[in-house]
């Protein structure tokens, strides 16, 4: 018996009956058929860092670590090929040697580009959709052993499945994104009143390349990040190595994961916390290497949800959490973010066929989430709220069919590329409705 699998959170364990870690996309093939034959269900390991049990199993676990790294690139067509357990920092340093950029990034940089793909991540920017829809093209090993590529003109139907695959349909070994070349952001960061920044929340959204704020609890202090395109050639302004430090890592990490355990042991004094960390945030602008601006490190632990709702629901959506967090009921330390993506077409991104925002709600390590999120969910659902797939939530398939036009679509394609369930777990069950039981 293997070692328990833990997610980065803590919040999720399970305990595989092996773990495999192939080197080459036929390894991975042989490990599908060989649990196959021993009727084994499998599912791949990234980085962990979803909150939601997605890749627990009992059966095979496939770690996809040492399938890492850039395999090609086309400078003249942004065409990279990236195997699947690379994480988003490496992919970011190894485009930057080549002299490219993604469009678009999250915030965070430790998931691997498939888990990030397969669970919808994404990051902001009205006219910009999340990593999904930058993949040109996927190799995936299916349940019954085969490597398939395909892309919009090959297997079509599969690529647009499991671009946001959640798993389900197979082992992503390798991805193609369609990147650009490198470009340098300005950031803007500063503090705003909420009233104001909910006034302009669509002109804020539609005259940046990508907005975004986190609004604290108990106050009417947001904090906006703005960030913008620099023309080629253009001077940038990083911010020193002390500053980035002192900024990103020791404030933001060290002393912020510090401070957090005071309302952790205190409750009470949480909405005090609260305004006294607004009351300290201050302006800041500087320019950088894209990446270097999208992505910022995580360094204390939370748990997350995150709920995409239309764009034109933001502000009634902010206002319903407003209610709870002021209703008493829940002492939140953390802020609530708000981002906003493109509308894609890709059946399970969180926002196919809309132009969407976000709004996230987190929680300390240790302190009681489920029912703070569960009202959160329950304030956005007539909103048309869709889950993010990788962070907390209580949907299950019926709800998803109702959020999803195309749900049905995505079922169809995993009944016909793994019939018996060879990628399901407890979670696919719940959120997707249950896969035969692989045999």
């Amino acid at each position: 018996m293997t070692a328990r699998w833990r997610n980065w959170a803590g919040n999720q364990t399970a305990q595989p009956r092996r773990v495999a870690r192939p080197r080459t996309t036929a390894e991975v093939a042989e490990v599908i058929s060989q649990a196959a034959s021993e009727g084994e269900r499998v599912k791949a390991m990234g980085s962990g860092h979803s909150f939601t049990p997605i890749a627990a199993t009992d059966g095979v676990l496939v770690d996809l670590s040492l399938l890492s790294g850039v395999s090609s690139a086309d400078h003249g067509t942004g065409r990279v090929w990236v195997r699947g357990g690379t994480p988003l920092h490496v992919l970011n340093r190894e485009l930057a040697e080549r002299g490219l950029s993604m469009s678009n990034l999250g915030d965070i940089d430790r998931q691997t580009i498939t888990g990030a793909v397969a669970t919808a991540t994404h990051g902001t920017g009205a006219r910009l959709g999340g990593l999904a829809s930058q993949v040109s093209a996927i190799e995936i090993v299916l349940a019954d052993g085969s490597i398939v590529t395909c892309d919009r003109e090959t297997e079509p139907e599969l690529f647009d499945a499991a671009r946001v695959g959640l798993g389900a349909l197979g082992v992503i070994t390798a991805v193609e994104l369609r990147c650009e070349p490198e470009y340098a952001l300005s950031a803007r960061e500063r503090p705003l009143p909420l009233p104001w920044v909910l006034d302009r929340i669509q002109d804020l959204a539609d005259e940046n390349d990508h907005f975004e704020f986190y609004w604290f609890p108990y106050t009417d202090v947001a904090l906006t990040k703005i960030n913008n395109r620099l023309p080629g050639g253009a001077a940038r302004s990083p911010l020193s190595p002390v500053k980035a430090w002192l900024d990103d890592d020791f404030l933001a990490n060290t002393v912020l994961g510090s401070a957090l355990r005071l309302p952790r042991r205190w409750p009470s004094i949480t909405p005090q916390f609260t305004r006294f960390a607004s009351r300290l945030l201050s302006a800041r602008e500087y320019s950088d290497t894209a990446h270097k601006v999208f992505c910022s490190p995580r360094r204390f632990k939370f748990v997350e949800a995150e709920y995409t709702i239309p764009r034109e629901a933001v502000a009634e959506g902010i206002s319903r959490v407003r209610a709870i967090l002021d209703s008493g009921r829940h002492l939140i330390s953390m802020p609530i973010e708000v981002r906003f993506a493109a509308a894609d077409d890709i059946p399970l991104s969180t926002a196919s066929g809309r132009d969407s925002a976000y709004i996230a709600v987190h929680v300390f390590e240790g302190q009681p989430h489920q029912a703070y999120f569960a009202e959160v969910e329950d304030a956005l659902a007539d909103l048309g709220a869709r889950p993010h797939w990788g962070k907390l939530h209580g949907f299950a398939a019926d709800d998803l069919r109702r959020a999803y036009p195309r749900f049905d679509d995505f079922l169809d394609v995993r009944r016909k590329v793994d019939p018996e369930g060879r990628f399901g777990n407890a979670y696919l069950d719940r959120v997707l409705g249950p896969a035969r039981t692989a045999a």
